[in-house]
């Protein structure tokens, strides 16, 4: 950790920009564009003020990036990007991608996106990534020198390697499991506190319907007037806050929808090791069958019925130079085979090793995180609750002055 990209540069998404453009289509569209700067850290301890380096991207930039990350660290648990689109929002929130709430919260995650990569120790040192924070325009020209959109296109394969593999690693399964209990538990605490939002926000309006009755009642009530309007004052007040608790309570929120996004990322680690163990398997069941084969023509036997055998029972058996010839390409399939299968059972363990060290690396991330979140989450609902308190306690001293 003391070489991450973190720890030598600070990275920010500071601006939002709303733009007008045309797509790869040629069709005006209007999208985001996100301001990230860039400052060496090295040159400030110094006590030299470093240059701001700046640049736009926008979000699906961003996707591409993510999207080469993924593909080229198959072990690696990388971190999401903020939901596109708002999901499980309270009602009284638009779902407008293009609402000024909704891109504020989105550029902190884009912020955050770039921080939890320039802190992971090997994504951090990946040059393209460098060049996507530095480089004004040519990273996508390095994204597709690497080829990495074939390398994304084979993952399809690993779509149905969860049926087809024989015998499936343990742990892997039991973390697919894990993953999908996450998201089920995230998806279900999102639900839940947005119905929640609805009902706090419906309290704080009935506050402030109490403030515009006391209100109009002090007005017609000459001996309780001034006790009645400060007892509304403080229900005006009490209800105006309501909106800033919420917008707060986004974010939090927020936190919980990177790790809802995170069980994808689990998913997708568990994916890429079915596929190679899928390709283990059907090596290994390849160099038996060659094996097979080349112990059949050796001795003149079948052990199992096959076209071949049947081929020499009606139009007579092979001669010897054409056995012979047929074992010496076989040897040399089987020995190839057999590398190959060493190559891929020592690229396997190497996933396996790599693969569960970025795991134990994520959990011990994770847990710090939500339990983070979820205190001070908490911490919100307690001051709120003393807030309510408060407005009663001050509204019953008005009541008793009157």
């Amino acid at each position: 950790m003391e070489d991450c990209l973190a720890k030598k540069m600070e990275i920010t998404v500071s601006e939002a920009e709303k733009r007008t453009g045309k797509n790869a289509m040629n069709i005006q569209e209007t999208y985001t564009a996100y301001l990230i700067e860039t400052r060496a850290v090295e040159s400030q301890s110094e006590g030299q003020c470093a240059p701001v380096d700046s640049l736009w991207r926008r979000y699906s930039e961003f996707e591409l990036l993510r999207n080469y990350l993924s593909v080229t660290y198959p072990h690696i648990v990388v971190p999401p990007l903020p939901e596109k689109r708002a999901d499980f929002v309270w009602h009284k929130l638009s779902a407008d991608n293009m609402d000024p709430d909704f891109v504020e919260r989105r550029r902190i995650g884009l912020e955050n996106f770039l921080l939890r990569v320039a802190s992971h120790p090997v994504l951090c040192q990946d040059k393209i990534f460098y060049s996507f924070l530095t480089q004004e325009g040519g990273w996508k020209d390095m994204v597709n020198e690497t080829g990495f959109q074939l390398k994304a296109d084979s993952r399809l394969k690993a779509l149905n390697a969860t049926f087809r593999v024989k015998n499936p690693d343990k742990r892997f399964t039991e973390l697919k499991h894990y993953s999908d209990e996450l998201q089920s538990v995230i998806s279900h605490l999102l639900r839940v506190r947005a119905r929640v939002a609805d009902r706090l926000y419906g309290v704080y309006k009935v506050h402030g319907n109490y403030g515009r009755v006391f209100s109009e009642w002090s007005a017609i009530e000459k001996e309780m007037g001034d006790g009645l309007q400060s007892a509304g004052h403080h229900m005006d007040v009490y209800a105006a806050s309501i909106d800033d608790i919420l917008e707060e309570e986004e974010h939090y929120a927020d936190l919980l929808k990177e790790y809802l996004f995170y069980a994808e990322a689990l998913r997708a680690v568990c994916r890429k090791h079915e596929l190679m163990q899928y390709d283990l398997e059907m090596a290994a069941q390849d160099l038996t069958s060659k094996k097979q084969q080349c112990e059949e023509l050796a001795t003149g036997t079948v052990r199992t019925f096959s076209l071949k055998g049947v081929t020499s029972k009606l139009f007579g058996q092979e001669t010897a130079e054409q056995r012979e010839a047929k074992i010496k390409i076989l040897e040399e399939q089987i020995q190839e085979g057999e590398e190959q299968l060493k190559s891929k059972n020592l690229e396997g363990r190497d996933f396996v090793k790599s693969a569960w060290a970025d795991i134990e690396r994520f959990k011990e991330q994770k847990n710090h995180d939500l339990k983070e979140a979820l205190i001070s989450y908490a911490v919100l609902q307690i001051s709120m609750c003393k807030k309510g308190i408060q407005v009663w306690t001050n509204a019953k001293e008005c009541f008793s002055k009157m």
